[in-house]
C-alpha cells in the first residue's frame, strides 16, 4: 500500500483481516475514488453509494464478483492484475490433478481410520489431458503435464494459435479436449448464458476413472451430471478449489468420498498475492493519475 501513500492518497480498510459485506461496504465507500478489490461480493448498491469512484483495481484477474453493467454504465474504469497468480493456480491444479491419478487423499483417509487401501494409481507420463483455457494460467498448466511426459489436448476459441509450441500438444474443439482425457484441468470463463459448460454428454467422454479438477469457477460444471458421473465410477475423482459460495453449504457433491476440496487456495501463496497486489496498486495509481490529467 506504500505507493498509494507515498501518492498522497487516504486509504480506507472496511474490515482488516475479513472480508466486508454489503452494509459495511456502503458505509466505506463513499467519497472513495478508488477501490482495490478482493474477492469481496458488490452489489448495485454498493456502486451506487460509491458517489465519487472512478477505478476498481482487481488484486487478481476475475470480475464475477462485480456488477459489471452497473459499473460500465456509471463509466467506472476497471483494472485487472493480469497473470499475476497463474503460478500459484496452475501449480496448485496439476497438485490436485497429481493427488487424483495417485488416489492421494481416499488413501489418506483410509490409513487414518486404521485401514490399509492400496488402489493402483496412474502416471502423468503417458496420460492424455485435456486443458479447457489456455489463458495465462490453462496454459502452464499444460506446460506443467507436458514437461512431466502427458499428451495434452487444449481448448480455447480466443488464445493465441501459437499459444503452446510442444509436439505432444494438440489445439481441438471442446469434446476433443476431453475425449479419453485421464486429467481434464478447467481454466476458463463462465459462459456469457450462465449455463455450466461441461455436462453429462461431455462428461461421458472422459476415459473411465478419470480425474477433473476446477480451479477456475464452480459453476463451470453441472452438480447432478458430476455426482452421477462419480457414483457411476465414469469420474474417479472431483477437485475443486472454487463454489459457488464461499465458504460453501454442504451438500451431497461436497462430501462425496471421491471429491478433493480447497478452500480457494489456488493463487493463495506468497509470491502470488505479492504480484497480484503490486500490480493492482500499480493499474490503481496509473489510471488515478491519468483522470487526474
Amino acid at each position: 500500500m506504500q505507493p498509494l501513500i507515498n501518492a498522497g492518497f487516504e486509504l480506507v480498510f472496511p474490515t482488516p483481516g475479513a472480508a466486508p459485506n454489503e452494509a459495511q461496504l456502503i458505509a466505506a465507500v463513499p467519497s472513495c475514488i478508488g477501490w482495490l478489490a478482493g474477492v469481496e461480493k458488490v452489489t448495485p448498491a454498493v456502486i451506487a453509494a460509491a458517489d465519487a469512484l472512478r477505478v476498481i483495481s482487481r488484486n487478481g484477474t476475475g470480475v464475477d464478483n462485480l456488477p459489471m453493467s452497473v459499473i460500465e454504465t456509471r463509466g467506472i474504469a476497471v483494472a485487472r492484475a493480469e497473470g499475476a497468480n497463474a503460478q500459484g493456480v496452475a501449480e496448485l491444479a496439476l497438485t490436485l490433478a497429481l493427488a487424483g491419478l495417485r488416489d492421494v487423499v481416499p488413501t489418506n483417509v483410509g490409513m487414518k481410520h486404521g485401514d490399509w487401501p492400496r488402489r493402483i494409481g496412474r502416471e502423468m507420463a503417458g496420460a492424455r489431458v485435456g486443458v479447457v483455457g489456455l489463458g495465462a494460467i490453462g496454459a502452464l498448466f499444460a506446460q506443467f503435464c507436458l514437461a512431466l511426459g502427458a499428451q495434452v489436448q487444449g481448448f480455447d476459441p480466443f488464445a493465441p494459435a501459437n499459444r503452446i509450441a510442444n509436439h505432444a500438444f494438440v489445439r481441438t474443439e471442446l469434446p476433443g479436449a476431453l475425449e479419453g482425457a485421464d486429467v481434464v484441468s478447467l481454466h476458463a470463463p463462465m459462459p456469457t448464458d450462465g449455463q455450466p459448460l461441461i455436462g453429462a454428454d461431455l462428461l461421458a467422454l472422459l476415459a473411465p476413472g478419470a480425474v477433473l479438477v476446477n480451479t477456475a469457477r464452480a459453476g463451470l460444471v453441472a452438480p447432478q451430471a458430476l455426482i452421477a458421473a462419480l457414483n457411476a465410477g465414469r469420474l474417479g475423482t472431483y477437485a475443486t478449489d472454487v463454489f459457488e459460495t464461499e465458504p460453501p453449504e454442504p451438500s451431497p457433491l461436497l462430501s462425496h468420498p471421491r471429491v478433493i476440496l480447497t478452500s480457494h487456495i489456488g493463487g493463495f501463496t506468497t509470491a502470488s498475492v505479492e504480484r497480484a497486489t503490486s500490480m493492482a496498486v500499480a493499474n490503481l495509481l496509473n489510471i488515478l493519475h491519468a483522470h487526474a490529467d
